[in-house]
């Protein structure tokens, strides 16, 4: 059976071109929308999607809300998310909002297979290029459950405490104020933290977080 999949995205050609190369790759396009509500609209009345592949930046409702939606509405779906960004921010709250996958719009065909490949196999893909930097990360997904308990326990409350608040959009300024700390001493725990765990990034904290149970997607 083929893997059935929808589109969300305003650029038309884009999108067209985009469904054509799907078709080539012998995935099913069981419908195209140019935003989230015109999305929410067509998934009422046509085939249910295994993967939606989610534009972030669009009209009238975008990525992010549409994702977010779906997480709550329709668990099953899977979200790969195709954009043109690749910061920390945007990725963070792509996967905050429940998106299984992030890729770049210029990836090659290849990658695109073996992330739709990987969304029904293993529920999950991350790029290498958006998350290169975050390979040590990627690699805890691998260890034995008791290596990540001791990395957690290692942590005192105020660090975890850090962590919960370095996986929502606050800037580590507004992480600061939240926590009644200066900005120096934030950027201390950040350190920390990144030594503690491995991790360079504050996308690898977000992944240490999901993975430990510290917070939820």
């Amino acid at each position: 059976m083929k893997a059935k999949i929808a589109l969300a995205d305003d650029h038309v050609l884009l999108r067209n071109g985009l469904a054509n190369l799907l078709n080539d790759l012998d995935y099913e396009v069981v419908f195209e929308a140019d935003n989230g509500v015109d999305f929410l609209d067509k998934l009422k009345t046509s085939t249910t999607p295994h993967i939606v592949l989610m534009d972030i930046n669009m009209p009238k409702m975008d990525g992010y809300d549409t994702t977010q939606w779906l997480k709550k509405n329709y668990p099953g779906i899977k979200v790969l998310a195709l954009s043109m960004y690749d910061d920390e921010n945007a990725i963070i709250r792509m996967l905050k909002c429940g998106a299984k996958g992030y890729i770049l719009k210029d990836s090659d065909p290849a990658e695109l297979k073996l992330a739709i490949h990987s969304l029904l196999l293993k529920g999950f893909y991350h790029s290498e290029l958006v998350t290169g930097k975050l390979i040590h990360t990627i690699n805890h997904l691998d260890e034995p459950e008791n290596s990540s308990v001791k990395n957690v326990l290692a942590l005192n409350d105020r660090e975890v405490e850090f962590l919960k608040l370095a996986c929502t959009e606050m800037t580590y300024k507004e992480i600061a104020e939240q926590m009644c700390l200066s900005p120096r001493t934030i950027d201390g725990y950040r350190d920390t933290l990144f030594e503690k765990l491995n991790l360079k990034s504050r996308v690898g904290l977000v992944f240490f977080a999901i993975k430990n149970g510290v917070t939820k997607v």
